[in-house]
């Protein structure tokens, strides 16, 4: 696996031996060799009730850490990086799999805790490429046993491996899941610090989210150091060119064929608690979806402890925390699949059936518009890095966010408010580059 032209790790696949291909293909998360999620539930979890959103659960709550330095410090509610330590500290697993920070280096890896401190010192989002082989090949066989952290597609093909290789799957005993709304490259974290003057070259390191007090939850900023600063430049993320995330900045085209929000085959999914109830409290809430009873007696435990605070959830209040993640991977995948059939290329089969129609012709065109700025951003920012100018990668994506407020004003029925929607939309992008 090695990082490419456009910041995403790839596969490198001359000489491989044709049956290692035909195995790696039925590990593919994308792959038609591959098991669906519906499949995987049904094996995983056949005795808990299943919802076409969610996946299986058990319980479903809303939470958050008690502690307020500890909540301050997290991304969210904080309950992520605390199940992880209780799985450490009670015994459950020997160590942890999950996304840290590499020490030197900007970019974000794979790594393993094996201690409740350690864990805490990666806590918090980061929204770079990673990739599991090496670290998946360091703990193979060691004989300790392990929970592994991953966004949906990173589960979903750890499970798979494990089915492959039973001395692996004894080894990995709990799965916890991130609800995602896509993966970014490496150029994301590079582009939020070149906004705030801090060119790719020179960039330390990033915090993806500081929470701010007079701010609601999902309205966070983050913070970039240069080398040689012993203080970090923080800004707020909304004012960057691509902070939204509805824009799909850098995101690599198999998550436009993603149609797995709650990480389905994980023991356990986290997510941010975007509900009205919720949102306008700085400090962040999660949403939990719970399917392992080891989980579940672990987190009740906690909240016995006066550690977290747990209230629950509805299946729909779950769904609904997501709603533009299912629009983006339910509706706008239905007319994805169709538009790429129509052009004569290959897609997988998903749970989703191909529909032009699943959209109004003003929405599918919203859809199309944000997967050509996810291709236009990896083109323009790899050519912008080459060439050290922001501005080859920001001119362009002005226009396309221009031409985005546009078409999603005139999908909402407010088309006489349009050309406001849009000038709105360009003036934040003005803003984020200083102009």
């Amino acid at each position: 696996m090695s990082i490419g032209r456009h910041g995403v790790y790839e596969a490198r696949l001359d000489g491989v031996d044709p049956a290692v291909l035909r195995a790696a293909s039925r590990v593919c998360p994308f792959s038609d060799d591959a098991l669906n999620e519906d499949d995987l539930t049904r094996q995983l979890f056949p005795q808990l009730p299943t919802d076409g959103r969610v996946g299986a659960h058990l319980d479903v709550f809303a939470g958050r850490r008690t502690s307020e330095r500890e909540l301050v410090g997290s991304s969210s509610g904080g309950l992520t990086s605390l199940i992880l330590a209780d799985l450490l500290d009670s015994g459950v697993v020997d160590g942890v799999l999950h996304v840290g920070r590499s020490t030197g280096d900007p970019r974000f890896s794979y790594t393993i805790s094996t201690s409740s401190g350690q864990v805490d010192h990666s806590r918090k989002s980061m929204y770079s490429a990673t990739t599991m082989a090496d670290v998946v090949a360091e703990i193979r066989g060691d004989g300790k046993t392990y929970a592994v952290v991953g966004v949906p597609c990173f589960i979903k093909a750890l499970r798979l491996v494990a089915d492959e290789m039973p001395e692996l799957d004894e080894q990995l005993q709990v799965y916890v899941g991130l609800v995602c709304g896509h993966l970014k490259s490496t150029f994301f974290g590079e582009s939020l610090a070149w906004q705030a003057g801090v060119p790719p070259r020179e960039l330390e390191s990033i915090d993806f989210r500081v929470k701010n007090p007079e701010r609601s939850s999902g309205d966070y900023d983050y913070a970039v150091v240069r080398r040689g600063d012993s203080e970090p430049r923080v800004r707020r993320t909304a004012s960057a060119i691509d902070g939204s995330w509805g824009y799909g900045a850098f995101q690599p085209e198999a998550c436009n064929f993603c149609d797995d929000i709650f990480a389905e085959s994980a023991d356990v999914a986290f997510a941010d608690a975007w509900l009205p109830q919720y949102q306008s409290d700085w400090r962040g809430t999660n949403v939990v979806v719970v399917r392992d009873d080891r989980v579940r007696d672990l987190l009740l435990a906690a909240q016995r402890r006066d550690a977290i605070h747990l209230e629950p959830l509805s299946v729909d209040e779950a769904a609904q925390s997501q709603a533009g993640n299912f629009r983006h991977r339910r509706m706008g995948l239905a007319v994805r699949l169709a538009d790429d059939r129509r052009h004569g290329l290959s897609v997988p089969t998903k749970r989703v059936a191909p529909d032009r129609r699943a959209a109004t012709r003003r929405r599918t065109a919203v859809i199309r518009q944000r997967r050509r700025m996810s291709r236009l951003s990896l083109e323009a920012f790899a050519a912008a890095r080459e060439a050290g100018d922001f501005e080859i990668y920001a001119s362009p994506m002005r226009r396309a966010i221009r031409r985005y407020w546009l078409l999603d004003a005139a999908a909402r029925g407010i088309a006489p408010f349009a050309r406001v929607l849009a000038h709105r939309g360009l003036r934040i992008a003005r803003r984020a580059l200083g102009r």
